[in-house]
């Protein structure tokens, strides 16, 4: 989710505390660049339901925030926001224990392999891990905006690679990541993809998720690590999702519903939705809880817990109505037994205002159950 995607949405803790230090420079890729058959995927016929570290870190996710519009615009900084001390800060302090950092890692890789992440960024976003983690949150670290893994058109400032070899260098990317990461304790959680769709729906996700598992296993044998379904994390998906055999995995949806109340004025859809929309009437509450119901449902047959990494109401709604729908849908999740990162810190859906320093109050009063 950003609000430049012109495309709109379908739809124990361990206890280990600390976090070890990692690589201050970026891990190359491969010299050669590899076939995709390179990197098998990891088998998906019997997945064998969550390990009891999942389930606790999935608990543990509870009331979360997404950094968004910072890490994962083309660069930080171009969508109006980089990730300062004052966020970390407020976040943490104000009671949300978990972080969710979304990072468009390939605008900051080599085109051509061995497709290196570049180091000064790798170290950038190493940094507010481990401020994050320092503060005892969960961080949910994630792969974001990868345009031509989706077939999506690049945004402004947005660098293209071979089509060739787009999948395979997600794969390498991956690799990168999880082996620069594989020092930090077990509250740090990956995430392999933000909403895969477009070209990723159906089978080529469940296989190119099942590849990138595979090569984040070699370096982080335990680390718990989330999978979404296609159509943007539809909950709808779930049933068309092929969780790999691997007991350390959560699930992951994201719900707008209602969208026309949600992204009502938001610039980015096609066509812009009318103003004035308000929320929450006994229909929009239907609307809002369906797609939990059905990844309630898919949770207990699939024995693996869900995670909403997404839900939040643009600013162009009235205050009022925004309050209600974020009550209703934290009463929902959470009676559903779901943990959720809203969407997001503080920008268009903002918790938070970056201008006078100062939370919306509504807001985090109806997030936080206040």
């Amino acid at each position: 989710m950003c609000v430049r995607r012109i495309t709109p949405l379908v739809v124990a803790l361990v206890a280990a505390t600390g976090c070890a230090g990692g690589s201050t420079t970026a891990v190359p890729g491969p010299q050669n660049a590899p076939d995709i058959g390179a990197y098998p995927p990891m088998p998906n016929d019997a997945p064998p339901g969550a390990s009891a570290s999942a389930t606790a870190t999935a608990t543990a996710i509870g009331r979360g925030v997404n950094f968004g519009n910072m890490f994962e615009a083309p660069t930080e900084g171009a969508w109006g926001l980089t990730v300062t001390d004052d966020f970390i800060d407020k976040a943490t302090a104000a009671g949300f224990t978990s972080v969710r950092l979304p990072v468009r890692w390939s605008n900051h890789a080599g085109a051509q392999a061995p497709f290196t992440i570049d180091a000064a960024f790798m170290t950038r976003v190493a940094s507010v891990v481990d401020k994050l983690l320092a503060k005892g949150v969960v961080v949910v670290l994630n792969m974001h905006h990868y345009r031509q893994l989706d077939g999506d058109a690049l945004d402004t400032g947005e660098s293209s690679v071979a089509p060739g070899v787009v999948d395979v260098r997600f794969v390498v990317l991956w690799d990168q990541i999880a082996t620069y990461f594989q020092g930090r304790g077990p509250r740090l959680v990956f995430e392999l993809y933000n909403e895969p769709h477009g070209r990723m729906n159906g089978e080529p996700w469940n296989v190119l998720a099942a590849r990138a598992l595979r090569v984040v296993r070699r370096t982080n044998a335990d680390r718990i690590v989330v999978i979404g379904p296609t159509s943007w994390n539809s909950a709808n998906d779930l049933r068309l999702l092929k969780m790999p055999n691997d007991a350390n995995l959560i699930a992951t949806v994201h719900n707008y519903n209602p969208f026309r109340f949600t992204h009502q004025g938001a610039e980015w859809v096609s066509p812009v939705l009318p103003t004035g929309v308000t929320c929450c009437d006994a229909a929009q509450v239907a609307e809002m809880t369906a797609p939990l119901d059905v990844a309630r449902s898919w949770s207990v047959a699939a024995r693996y817990p869900v995670f909403v990494g997404e839900f939040g109401a643009y600013s162009k709604a009235d205050s009022t109505s925004r309050f209600d729908f974020d009550r209703k849908m934290r009463q929902a999740m959470e009676s559903r037994g779901m943990s959720w990162d809203y969407w997001e810190f503080a920008s268009g859906f903002g918790v938070y205002d970056p201008a006078t320093l100062t939370f919306r109050q509504g807001l985090l009063d109806s997030l936080l159950g206040r």
